[in-house]
C-alpha cells in the first residue's frame, strides 16, 4: 500500500529536480547577456551551448568524459558571465569593455577604488562573495548539465531529433539575426563569443604592439643636443598639472558645468590682475574614467599609450619623454604624486625625475580624504615652500592634484594658506561631507560633487599662483580624462581642458599659431588635438 505513493514523491522530486536543472542550465547560459543588456527579455533566446552540451553528454560513453565536458561548459558560461559584469563595469568606469590582454592589473586598481570607498573589510567580503557566487555557479551548471544529460540519455533517440530541430531553428534565426533585445540576437551563443572574443582581443593586441613598436622606432627629438631643446623656456620654472577627472564635461553643457565656469572665470579675472596670462583648448585623452598613468604616459612620450600593456611596454624602454628633454636641458626635474604611498620606480627608472614626493615625504599629518591621501592646497604649498621659494635651478615638475578623484566625497575647503601647517587643521573636515556609500546611491549628487570636487581643485591652483605671484612660473595645466560614466554619461567624448599660463607674455606669443583659446575657459569651437601631438608641438614652439 505504501509503494505506489513513495514512487509518486520519487518521481515528484526527480521531475522537480530535472526542472531546476533545464531552468539552471538554460538561465545560466543566457546570463552573459542579461547581464550586457539588463534587458529580461535576453532570457527569450536559445542559447547553443546548451543543446551541443547536451548531445555530447548523451553520446558520450564515459562517465570521466562527461564529467569533463560538464565542468568545461560551467567554466565557460560562467567565465562569459563574468566577463560580461567586467564590461559593463568598466564601459561605466572607463568608457570601454574590460580587456583581457591588459585589463587585470586594472581590475587591482579598481579593487584600491573599491577598498576606499567602502573600507578594506567591505572591499575583502564583496571580492570574497564574488568568489563563492563563481565557484557555486560551476557547480550548480555542472550538476544541472549532467542530471539533464542522464535523464534524456534514457530518451536517447527522440532527445537527439529534438536537439537537431532546435539546432535547425537555431540557425534560422542566426541567419536572420533575430533580436529581441538589440545587440542581444535570439540565436545565443554568449560562451562561445566569448571565448572567440578573447581571441580576437590577443591578435588585435599583437597587432597593436607592432603598430606602437614602429611609432615608437623613430623620434627625432631624442637625438637633439641640449642646445636644442626648449631655449624659449630657458631660466623658467615649469610645472605640468594634471588634475584628476577634469574632463570636458566639467566645462561644458551639462547641471554641474555653470559652477566650475564661474570658478574659471573669476580666475581669469584674478590672473589677469596679477598680469598672467592664459591660453587654453582640449587634447583628447588616451583614456576615460580612469587609469590616469596613460594619459601621463602619452602626453610625455607622444605616442597614443591607451592599455596597460602599451604602457608598460613603452615604460620598459627608452623613449624620449619632455622630462628628459627638460633634464637633458638642464633643469632640475621632479615628480609630485600625493596619490603614491610608496616608492614610484617608473618615475626615476623612465620619467628620470631626480627627485620624487609623495604622500610619505611632504609632512602631511592630516586626514584622508577618501582615495585623497593629500589635500591639492596642501600640495601646492608645500610645494612652494620646498621646491620654490629658496633660490633654486630651474625646476620641470609634474604635479598630479588628486582631490577631484572619484569618489568625490568627502571633499576639502580651501584655508588660508598660511594656516595649512602640517595638515592637522583638515582634521574636522571629512566629517563635514557624506561618505561614498550614501552619495553613491543618488547619480545626480555624484554629479554635483564632481562638479564641487573641479571647482575646489582649479580653485587652489588659481589660489596658489595669485598668492605666491611667481614672475618666473610656466604652468601646463590638464586634466587627465573625463570622469566615468554616471557623471559624463554614455557615448562622452574623451576631451579634456588644457592651458598653458604664464607671467611672461613672451611664452604665450611662442603658441599663438596654435589657435588657442585666451582664458582658462575653452569654449565649444576651441581647438581639440590628440594628447600624443602636444609633446613633439610643446618642443618644436619651445626650440631654438
Amino acid at each position: 500500500m505504501t509503494r505506489a505513493p513513495r514512487r509518486r514523491s520519487s518521481r515528484g522530486r526527480s521531475t522537480i529536480a530535472t526542472v531546476l536543472s533545464a531552468v539552471t542550465l538554460f538561465v545560466a547560459a543566457l546570463a552573459p547577456g542579461l547581464v550586457g543588456s539588463g534587458s529580461a527579455l535576453a532570457l527569450v533566446r536559445i542559447p547553443l551551448e546548451c543543446v551541443l552540451a547536451l548531445v555530447a553528454v548523451i553520446l558520450l560513453p564515459w562517465r570521466w568524459a562527461r564529467r569533463a565536458v560538464a565542468i568545461l561548459v560551467a567554466v565557460l558560461i560562467v567565465a562569459a558571465t563574468l566577463m560580461a559584469a567586467l564590461d559593463r563595469a568598466f564601459e561605466a568606469s572607463v568608457g570601454r569593455p574590460f580587456d583581457v590582454v591588459s585589463g587585470w592589473s586594472e581590475l587591482s586598481d579598481g579593487y584600491g577604488v573599491v577598498r576606499d570607498s567602502t573600507g578594506t573589510a567591505g572591499a575583502i567580503a564583496l571580492l570574497a562573495l564574488v568568489g563563492l557566487l563563481a565557484i557555486g555557479a560551476v557547480v550548480a551548471v555542472a550538476a544541472a548539465l549532467l542530471h539533464l544529460g542522464r535523464v534524456l540519455a534514457t530518451r536517447r533517440r527522440p532527445s537527439l531529433i529534438a536537439a537537431s530541430a532546435v539546432t535547425a531553428g537555431w540557425l534560422v534565426l542566426a541567419l536572420v539575426g533575430a533580436q529581441l533585445v538589440p545587440g542581444e540576437p535570439v540565436a545565443a551563443d554568449d560562451a562561445l563569443s566569448a571565448a572567440a572574443s578573447t581571441v580576437g582581443q590577443v591578435q588585435v593586441a599583437a597587432a597593436d604592439h607592432a603598430a606602437f613598436d614602429r611609432a615608437a622606432s623613430t623620434d627625432p627629438y631624442a637625438t637633439l643636443p641640449p642646445s636644442a631643446l626648449l631655449t624659449g623656456l630657458k631660466g623658467k620654472d615649469v610645472i605640468i598639472a594634471f588634475v584628476e577627472s577634469y574632463g570636458q564635461v566639467a566645462v561644458q553643457g551639462t547641471s554641474f558645468s555653470p559652477g566650475v565656469d564661474a570658478v574659471l572665470r573669476d580666475g581669469n579675472a584674478a590672473l589677469a590682475a596679477h598680469g598672467y596670462t592664459e591660453r587654453s583648448a582640449f587634447l583628447t585623452s588616451s583614456t576615460f574614467g580612469g587609469i590616469s598613468w596613460l594619459a601621463h604616459s602619452t602626453l610625455q612620450t607622444g605616442l597614443w599609450v591607451d592599455s596597460q600593456q602599451l604602457y608598460d611596454r613603452v615604460t620598459a624602454g627608452t623613449r624620449f619623454t619632455l622630462s628628459d628633454a627638460f633634464r637633458t636641458a638642464g633643469w632640475e626635474t621632479v615628480s609630485d604624486v600625493p596619490s603614491d604611498s610608496t616608492p614610484w620606480p617608473v618615475g626615476y627608472s623612465f620619467y628620470h625625475y631626480e627627485h620624487e614626493l609623495d604622500a610619505t615625504n611632504v609632512g602631511y599629518r592630516g586626514p584622508t580624504f577618501s582615495y585623497a591621501q593629500v589635500p591639492d592646497q596642501y600640495t601646492w604649498a608645500y610645494f612652494q615652500q620646498h621646491e620654490l621659494a629658496g633660490p633654486h635651478k630651474p625646476l620641470m615638475a609634474e604635479i598630479d592634484l588628486v582631490s577631484s578623484h572619484t569618489p568625490w566625497t568627502p571633499l576639502p575647503r580651501l584655508l588660508p594658506w598660511d594656516q595649512l601647517g602640517d595638515g592637522s587643521v583638515y582634521d574636522p573636515q571629512p566629517a563635514e561631507g557624506l561618505p561614498p556609500s550614501v552619495v553613491w546611491q543618488d547619480p545626480h549628487h555624484v554629479q554635483q560633487l564632481y562638479g564641487e570636487s573641479i571647482q575646489y581643485s582649479m580653485g587652489s591652483l588659481i589660489s596658489f599662483l595669485t598668492t605666491f605671484d611667481d614672475p618666473n612660473l610656466v604652468m601646463v595645466v590638464l586634466g587627465d580624462h573625463q570622469p566615468a560614466t554616471i557623471v559624463s554619461g554614455p557615448g562622452a567624448n574623451h576631451d579634456v581642458p588644457i592651458s598653458i599660463i604664464a607671467k611672461d607674455p613672451a611664452v604665450t606669443d611662442r603658441i599663438a599659431s596654435w589657435g588657442w583659446q585666451p582664458g582658462l575657459l575653452p569654449s565649444p569651437t576651441a581647438p581639440v588635438w590628440r594628447m600624443d601631438a602636444f609633446r613633439n608641438r610643446f618642443l618644436t614652439a619651445y626650440g631654438p
